[in-house]
């Protein structure tokens, strides 16, 4: 069963505040968005358009779920940038943090690679179940609980075409 978390609306004023936070963060500055497949497809284009300073776009993809609803603890790495980093001001895209683990170790992939600065943009920080300490530089919303689905967040794949973020409670 879905109950609706955050309507279209209420998405794209948080958006649209970050787009103007980032816009001033990094007005003047050499910058990549890195996006973490496949979450934030969806929030990192809607972002982008917000955007009033030139950017580029990179992807890095990781994997820690599977097909459940907990990470396995285990990431590994399936796709990495291909852009150069090194010495330029890099905002990683992601789509919510939970757990931190899987951010944590994409973080550390790409402070190994030299960029200026590193930072972090969530739509969504959830801190019910945070097990390292990661801190989230811009955040959309803050959620305590729930298993969250819908624009671009998904279960097994199922549910990111939603336009709205729903809570999924079991039936």
């Amino acid at each position: 069963m879905l109950r609706l978390l955050f309507s279209r609306e209420e998405i794209r004023r948080a958006v649209e505040r970050l787009g103007r936070e980032i816009g001033r963060e990094y007005q003047g500055k050499d910058t990549v968005l890195v996006g973490i497949l496949k979450g934030s497809f969806i929030f990192l284009a809607d972002l982008v358009r917000t955007l009033s300073i030139p950017v580029e776009i990179d992807f890095i993809r990781a994997a820690s779920y599977g097909r459940g609803r907990v990470s396995t603890g285990e990431v590994s790495i399936l796709k990495d940038i291909e852009l150069s980093i090194q010495g330029r001001h890099v905002l990683i895209v992601e789509d919510i943090v939970d757990t931190g683990v899987t951010l944590k170790v994409i973080y550390d992939h790409l402070r190994e690679k030299g960029p200026s600065s590193l930072k972090i943009c969530a739509l969504i920080d959830k801190k019910e179940r945070r097990e390292v300490e990661i801190g989230v530089d811009f955040a959309g919303f803050e959620v305590e609980r729930g298993f969250l689905v819908g624009y671009g967040l998904d279960f097994d794949e199922r549910y990111r075409y939603l336009p709205e973020i729903y809570i999924l409670e079991e039936s």
